[in-house]
């Protein structure tokens, strides 16, 4: 499809990237919308923790949209909470993931979660299709955004899936991993080497044959995990081998259903490689909108609801 022209703007501040990233972060508060956990139990015998909402006028809806985080992130996230609240207050259900070790419980098995982990989100699709909703939409942030777009071009979609809207997504995740390391992200390097490493610690005391305390603290570097951990909990061979087959850049051209990925073009997460314009020219079904500003998951617009949130409801709604 033809690229979509954005018509994004937002106040002074907010076309910085570091900013418009971090702002969110620390400073947005949504705390008028009630969730219910519901735990889905999964063939491996692990489980998957589903945090659910649903319009305040109590009625019962045929559609529900999926949301999932990105890295490190979780269910009760501002950007989860926010997309959340505007669905449903446009008449959508909503069921947002904690992708396995983000419900702020050790999961059973050693493996977690990852960039490719569609297999996960096959299995809540199932469980959510059981439920009988007729009209089923994915929504992915960064990490869950690849997640959402590998599984959507691996496989043809049950029939009750019909849209999906991804916002700033490191659809090549090697790419990503370069740009992440460059000192202009220092800061946020450190904050996800961090709260990885606190999570592998807590894995090694369950799991102290498969994973030691000193190999954890010798990691100073994302990439120095993925060789550690990632990669190898997750059937790879390495991070490189982990990286190469989990981009869900080179599943786009077979994606059937309409998309939608919203990247800004100062995303300071993303390289040149995470922004797929040849695959959406070239797929009736992908479409990409690069609006200068937003930085990483930071499309603030005064008022309650973001820029991407109104973008979401307004493509789902279409299908």
């Amino acid at each position: 499809m033809p690229l979509i022209e954005s018509t994004y703007t937002p106040p002074y501040f907010f076309k910085n990237g570091h900013f418009s990233t971090i702002y969110p972060n620390l400073l947005r508060k949504v705390n008028d919308i009630l969730q219910t956990r519901e735990r889905i139990e999964l063939e491996d015998g692990d489980f998957i923790d589903i945090d659910w909402s649903y319009p305040s006028n109590g009625e019962s809806n045929q559609k529900v949209a999926v949301l999932i985080h990105g890295l490190e992130g979780n269910a009760q996230r501002q950007y989860i909470v926010g997309l959340a609240r505007h669905l449903n207050n446009n008449h959508w259900d909503v069921a947002a993931v904690n992708l396995r070790n983000c419900s702020g419980v050790v999961n059973r098995l050693y493996r977690s979660y990852n960039a490719g982990v569609s297999e996960d989100l096959s299995s809540i699709i199932t469980h959510i299709i059981e439920k009988e909703y007729n009209t089923i939409s994915i929504c992915g942030f960064s990490l869950g955004g690849n997640i959402t777009l590998k599984y959507l071009g691996e496989r043809a979609s049950p029939t009750q899936v019909k849209s999906a809207v991804v916002v700033s997504v490191p659809c090549d995740l090697y790419d990503s991993l370069k740009e992440i390391n460059k000192p202009k992200n220092f800061i946020y390097q450190k904050r996800f080497i961090k709260s990885l490493k606190e999570k592998l610690h807590e894995r090694q005391q369950v799991f102290p044959e498969q994973i030691s305390k000193s190999d954890i603290n010798a990691c100073k570097s994302l990439i120095d995990i993925d060789n550690l951990y990632t990669s190898k909990a997750h059937g790879y061979t390495n991070a490189i081998d982990y990286y190469t087959k989990c981009s869900s850049k080179q599943f786009l051209k077979n994606i059937q259903i309409p998309t939608l990925i919203i990247n800004a073009k100062n995303d300071t997460f993303l390289g040149n490689a995470c922004y797929p314009i040849k695959e959406a020219q070239e797929n009736n079904n992908l479409f990409l909108e690069t609006p200068n500003f937003g930085g990483h998951v930071g499309f603030y617009l005064r008022g309650l609801t973001y820029y991407n949130e109104y973008k979401t409801v307004q493509f789902l709604n279409k299908w």
